[in-house]
This record gives C-alpha cells, sequence and structure tokens, in this order.
C-alpha cells in the first residue's frame, strides 16, 4: 500500500549571516563647461571569502559597479507634478547606463577572510559592486566641485545637475 517515490525536506539555518567587505574608488573628470561627467577610473577592492571561480566574481562586480554608476549618475523615478503620472516608465524616458557611461577602466582585487559561518568559507558578492559604486562616484563628485564650495550634490549626478550645483555654489560665493 506504499506509493513508490522519495520525499525529503531539509533547511539550512546558518548560526549568523554572511557579510562582505571592500572599499570602492572613483576617479572622474568634469567638464567645466558641459558639466559632462567622465569616470577616468574605477577601483573595487572587496573581500568576498574564499572565490571559487574568479572570472565569475570579477564579472558580478563589473555588472553591479555599472547598475551603480546608472544608480548615481543617470537612473531616475520622474512623475508629473500635477497629475502624479509617471513620465519616464519607458525606456525611451528613463535613462539607463550604457557603454560609453561607464568606467574606461574597473579595477578589481579580491580579498580572502573566509567566512567561519559556511564550510566553504565564501561570502556574497552580487551586490558589492551595486553598493559601493554610487557613494565612490558621488564623494569623487564632491571632492571635484570642493573647490567651489560643494559639499553635497544629489542623486543622479547629471550634467543638468552638476551644472545647477556649479552655478548655485558660484552663486552663493558672489
Amino acid at each position: 500500500e506504499v506509493e513508490p517515490g522519495l520525499d525529503e525536506t531539509s533547511f539550512y539555518d546558518p548560526k549568523n549571516f554572511t557579510y562582505p567587505a571592500g572599499c570602492h574608488i572613483a576617479e572622474v573628470e568634469i567638464d567645466p563647461d558641459t558639466c559632462v561627467l567622465e569616470i577616468v577610473n574605477f577601483i573595487a577592492a572587496d573581500d568576498v571569502g574564499r572565490v571559487i571561480n574568479p572570472m565569475i566574481v570579477e564579472g558580478q562586480i563589473h555588472g553591479g559597479v555599472a547598475q551603480g554608476i546608472g544608480q548615481a549618475l543617470l537612473e531616475s523615478c520622474v512623475y508629473d507634478a500635477a497629475s502624479g503620472q509617471l513620465v519616464t516608465g519607458s525606456y525611451m524616458d528613463y535613462c539607463m547606463p550604457r557603454a560609453d557611461n561607464i568606467a574606461t577602466h574597473i579595477g578589481v582585487q579580491t580579498l580572502t577572510t573566509e567566512c567561519t559561518h559556511n564550510e566553504m568559507g565564501v561570502k556574497g558578492c552580487g551586490e558589492v559592486g551595486a553598493i559601493g559604486s554610487p557613494p565612490a562616484l558621488m564623494n569623487a563628485i564632491v571632492d571635484a566641485l570642493s573647490p567651489l564650495g560643494v559639499k553635497h550634490v544629489e542623486m543622479p549626478a547629471t550634467a543638468q545637475r552638476v551644472w545647477a550645483t556649479i552655478n548655485n555654489a558660484k552663486s552663493q560665493a558672489a
């Protein structure tokens, strides 16, 4: 009366969570006439635990950095003030990063402090690029504009927003 088949359930509950760590550094140049920003160099150094496949880790970090560049410099949801209608609801209106928006060089370095909470010693790497790149870029922009007295730039740091920030700083200095 027993039906053939196999049924098994297992649940993995780690003692603690795993957190990667890292440092991202961006070098930017801002054209003073057009306020167009160029990412000259980008370095990501992350401790992702034991690296099983270095090419996959590097690709994950590159993709995350590209996503973070979009968040920091380009992407914005805009709503019509009168109707509340989303006006950036398609890719015709929503600016996503393209190849010419990405840094010409993204250096990736991995460090290894093995995780003690899993047998493989691995940590996640899928989001380190997306988490580290926006603050690195925004800090680089503020650093580039600091001689003008700029201490903060809102995201996304579009050319229009950088231009407005520069002009606002100049008018306050006068």
